[in-house]
């Protein structure tokens, strides 16, 4: 089964002065490509708050390989790795092509939308992410 991917161009606004994509917009990617894996699972951004929850990242580690410029077309990946109580944890990847571009691990905290403090990932949500993990 392939990774979860979304297609992503890169425009002006992504980037630095020289047409380079600005480290941070790797993160903007990243945070697209799991927005829209967890709508794939059938949890989009209304589902969750409806639920009282919200995610929050806890943890980044990411590791930049080389650059995209502009009008690159580029594909964001994100495969989850662990799913635990309040969190759950993300592989992501940018790609030109066949090349790497960026990797990174993200840990992302669910928290209550009114106290934000960590509660348990509802059992629906966390029976899909241990299936995707799975490869279910």
């Amino acid at each position: 089964m392939n990774p979860f991917s979304v297609p992503v161009r890169v425009y002006i606004e992504d980037t630095d002065a020289g047409g380079i994509v600005y480290y941070v917009n790797y993160l903007k990617f990243m945070e697209r490509a799991r927005t829209e894996f967890m709508r794939s699972l059938g949890f989009g951004k209304d589902g969750i708050f409806n639920d009282g929850i919200m995610f929050v990242v806890r943890d980044v580690k990411i590791r930049y390989v080389t650059s995209a410029v502009l009008d690159d077309e580029l594909r964001v990946v994100a495969e989850p790795t662990l799913v635990k109580g309040a969190r759950f944890v993300v592989r992501q990847s940018v790609h030109r092509n066949d090349e790497l571009l960026a990797d990174a691990l993200v840990e992302c905290a669910c928290v209550s939308r009114i106290s934000a403090t960590p509660v348990r990932i509802p059992a629906a949500m966390r029976d899909a992410l241990s299936n995707a993990i799975n490869g279910g």
